[in-house]
Formats: structure tokens, C-alpha cells, sequence
């Protein structure tokens, strides 16, 4: 691997074990309103991001045309508050597992649909690696109790983290990472706004006490704030086939921390899938791979000598569509949440 596809992995893996990390702060705000939760840890996301999006923010986002804005609200409805809903509504009649299973198959699905929408064929490698980080990720959490509302709303989970990575990548060429995630957290916490209003009506927003305060504040700022950013920083450059390989690592971090407040264990089935998740993320993401890759040409557009100096520094072995060198404002370097096997998983 170059050193932009270094750099992008690392990203990604951080991404993802901030949020599989982030188990603790679920159980501390399962008394609090869901839509109000969503509401408060976005709309402090975007409040925290709004000054990190960099020069000429304002004049990119109204260069945006309609179906742009309409790409960012689906990607806020479903990858974000859609996904957390439907992870919510899946444990009321499924153990945690379930969907944790099923959203531990996003790699493979991301793998064939990328392809499928640049009118290609999937890559051997990240298929591959994509069916061994989603096996490791099924011996890591196991399987559970369900019925077929739990398998429903696990597959809407599923739906969701896919569209959490295929909905980004044509907005995240004009914006950035920084100014993308700032845009659909503010999006996002419109979205949970209403939907608290419609479905709980004036119970849907109540002042958190210490303890919620502190898990919202972890939420936003670590999760959210840091997780999206290093996410969309290393999808820009490795792609979201390669990108979504490292969501392995939620379950994976989320049973390494879970021993530590007396949630769950670690034995030897995590111990194994941890081991195979590693070994399809190296083998998908092309860190087994040592050929030498030529230098692409650079990307034209770029927002400033940051940009040129990012566009100019990506490598492509085959040339591949999917992990395009963007042009990157200057954004220097996240469902979510995570719970014991991806219990109430959120982003």
C-alpha cells in the first residue's frame, strides 16, 4: 500500500472503533427519548463542526443542486436516523445479535452494489475479504432469539449501513469530509426534530441529567464529530467498497471493551473472529498487496494547494472507480454508537 491508502485505512479503522467502542454511552441513555437524543447529539455535532469546515463553506453548499440536497437527506434519513431507529426497533423483539449480524454483512453488500452502480465487476479481493470480515463479525457476536419483526427491522439496519457509505460518495467529491459531516448532522437533527414531534409530540425533547449530558457530550463530540470525519476522510481515499470492510472492527471493539464495565466477555469464538475479521480486511483493502502503484494524474478543482497536494498524492494499482483521488477541502483529520455486540448500535 501507498501512503494514501495507509492513511485512509487507518482512518476508517479509527472510525470504526470509536464507534464499537462506544458501547457505554448507549446503556447510560436508554431512558431517554430516542428522537430527542438524536436531536441533541447532531445538532451538537453540527454546532462543533460548523467552524471546522474551512474557507468558502457557505459558497460550496450553494453551489449544490436539488438532487444533492436530496442525496443528503436520504443519507441523514436513512443512514443515520433511520439506522439508528431501526437497530432500536430490532432489539425490542430480537437480542442484540440479530442485527448486529445482519449489519455485519454490509461489507459484502457494498462490495457487489458499488461495482454494480460504476458498471463494473466486483473485485476479487474485497469480495473476498468482504465474506471473511462478515463471518468473523457473525463469530464475534454469535446469534440470538428473534421473530420476524426482529428480522424485518434487522435487515432495515442492514439497508442503513449501506446507504450510510453508497448515499455519501457523490457528495463527498464537492463538500469534504469536514463539511459533509457537518451538513448532514445538521440535516439529521431536522429529521429527528420532526420525527419526535409526529411520534412523541411534546414528550420527545426533556433536559438531560448529569449522566445522559456526559453520554450525549461523548456522543457528539467523540463519536460523531471525530468518527464521521476520519470515516468520510478515509472513504475519500480508499473508496467505500474498501472503506466499509473496517465496520468488521465495530463488533470486534465493542467485545474487546465490553469486559471492562461487566457487560459481556471475551473468549476464544471472539478471539477467532477477531482474528478472521483482520485477516479480510487486510486481504480487501490491499494491505497483503505489495506491487508498486503508479502515481494517478492529479485531480483538477481541487479548493486550495492542500487539495492539489492530497490529489497529487493518491496511487491507483488498477485505476479503479471506486477509491477516486478527491479533491479535499481542507480538512484535516462518527451510528455512532455502539453496544455490546451491536446493541443499540447508533451513528
Amino acid at each position: 500500500m501507498n501512503a494514501t491508502t495507509t492513511r485512509g485505512c487507518l482512518l476508517a479503522a479509527l472510525a470504526c472503533v470509536l464507534v464499537g467502542g462506544s458501547f457505554t454511552a448507549n446503556s447510560l441513555l436508554g431512558d431517554y427519548p430516542y428522537a430527542g437524543g438524536q436531536f441533541l447529539r447532531y445538532g451538537l455535532a453540527c454546532l462543533l463542526l460548523i467552524p471546522l469546515a474551512g474557507p468558502g463553506a457557505a459558497a460550496r453548499l450553494r453551489v449544490l443542486a436539488a438532487r444533492q440536497w436530496a442525496r443528503l437527506a436520504l443519507l441523514a434519513a436513512v443512514g443515520m436516523v433511520g439506522f439508528n431507529l431501526a437497530v432500536l426497533a430490532a432489539e425490542r423483539t430480537a437480542e442484540p445479535a440479530v442485527p448486529g449480524v445482519f449489519v455485519g454483512c454490509a461489507p459484502v453488500v457494498v462490495a457487489v452494489v458499488v461495482p454494480l452502480l460504476d458498471g463494473r465487476r466486483p473485485r476479487r479481493a474485497v469480495l473476498y475479504g468482504a465474506f471473511m470480515v462478515a463471518a468473523g463479525a457473525f463469530a464475534v457476536q454469535g446469534w440470538g432469539r428473534t421473530d420476524t419483526a426482529g428480522l424485518v427491522w434487522s435487515a432495515g439496519a442492514l439497508a442503513g449501513e449501506v446507504g450510510f457509505a453508497v448515499l455519501a460518495m457523490p457528495v463527498l467529491r464537492p463538500l469534504g469530509p469536514r463539511l459533509l459531516s457537518a451538513t448532514v448532522c445538521a440535516v439529521a437533527a431536522l429529521e429527528s426534530a420532526a420525527a419526535g414531534l409526529l411520534l412523541d409530540g411534546t414528550a420527545w425533547l426533556r433536559r438531560p441529567d448529569a449522566t445522559e449530558t456526559a453520554a450525549l457530550l461523548w456522543q457528539a463530540a467523540i463519536v460523531t464529530v471525530v468518527g464521521f470525519v476520519c470515516w468520510y476522510m478515509g472513504m475519500q481515499r480508499i473508496g467505500a467498497e474498501r472503506a466499509t470492510l473496517f465496520s468488521g472492527l465495530i463488533p470486534v471493539a465493542a467485545a474487546c471493551t465490553a469486559p471492562l464495565v461487566g457487560t459481556g466477555s471475551y473468549g476464544l469464538a471472539q478471539a477467532a473472529g477477531s482474528a478472521l475479521v483482520g485477516a479480510g480486511v487486510a486481504l480487501g483493502s490491499g494491505a497483503l498487496n505489495r506491487t508498486p502503484r503508479r502515481r494517478s494524474r492529479p485531480v483538477h478543482g481541487a479548493h486550495d494547494a492542500h487539495d492539489v497536494h492530497d490529489a497529487h498524492d493518491v496511487h491507483d494499482a488498477h485505476h479503479v472507480p471506486e477509491a477516486p483521488a478527491v479533491p479535499e477541502p481542507p480538512d484535516a483529520p462518527g451510528a455512532r454508537e455502539g453496544a455490546r455486540p451491536l446493541a443499540r448500535k447508533q451513528r
